[in-house]
């Protein structure tokens, strides 16, 4: 299973890397997993953090269980856990939970990166999704290190440029480093929607880092790992 990779010289990525996505249900899960796997095989140490996961069920695997199983990555990290799938503070007022403070992920991330090479930040939606009842974001919780960088993942269809640039100008309005921009899922058979798009994202001051396989999830965590060297061209720290 080939992806379409772009960058092959290698973007060099810091210790803490937030992964967002242009929208809901892109493919940062798979992105993530992605990088996790590129990261280990060049002999870096990596944890992973989501700091809200929504959705899934106490019991079930959720986004840091597939990314462990693909990835093989053991230190996956939840912030909070919600039942339904909604944004984080929507689904929070109707669960009656409260939600992690922004310093609470700030320090859950500096503990990771004590003793990993690299902390990939995985959001919920969005950039400017809210992920407390305080009005932070991802874009906040990216803002408290500022030696990080943010992968965008983004779709390949119509629709994908207007929302990868609002993205891109909305990292660029709060002084944040976009490290690259993955396409999270790249259909076997890519139209010419998704080959004008490719071509028009690969020209960017961003750097394209690759194109995902779509059905990627489908792959073993041996293949998966195997794989994912020739979908993205990373390097780390």
């Amino acid at each position: 299973m080939k992806g379409a990779g772009v960058s092959r010289g290698g973007v060099r990525l810091p210790g803490v890397v937030v992964v967002t996505g242009t929208d809901t249900d892109v493919g940062k899960t798979l992105t993530t997993a992605a990088l996790a796997a590129v990261l280990q095989a060049h002999g870096a140490t990596v944890a992973v953090y989501k700091p809200v996961q929504t959705g899934v069920a106490a019991g079930e695997g959720g986004d840091m269980g597939e990314i462990r199983r693909l990835a093989g990555t053991n230190e996956c990290v939840e912030g909070a856990r919600l039942l339904l799938p909604m944004a984080p503070v929507a689904a929070a007022v109707r669960e009656s939970k409260a939600l992690p403070a922004l310093a609470d992920h700030v320090a859950t991330v500096q503990s990771l990166a004590t003793s990993h090479d690299h902390v990939l930040v995985e959001g919920a939606g969005g950039l400017l999704v809210e992920l407390d009842q305080d009005g932070n974001t991802i874009a906040d919780l990216a803002s408290a290190f500022p030696s990080s960088a943010v992968v965008v993942v983004c779709r390949s269809g119509l629709g994908t440029l207007n929302h990868t640039l609002l993205t891109l100008e909305a990292l660029a309005v709060r002084g944040l480093s976009a490290a690259g921009l993955v396409v999270g899922s790249w259909p076997r058979d890519p139209g010419e929607v998704e080959l004008d798009n490719k071509e028009y994202l690969s020209r960017l001051a961003t750097p394209l880092l690759g194109c995902l396989p779509e059905q990627a999830s489908l792959l073993s965590g041996e293949q998966f790992r195997t794989a994912a060297p020739e979908w993205l061209g990373i390097r780390g720290r």
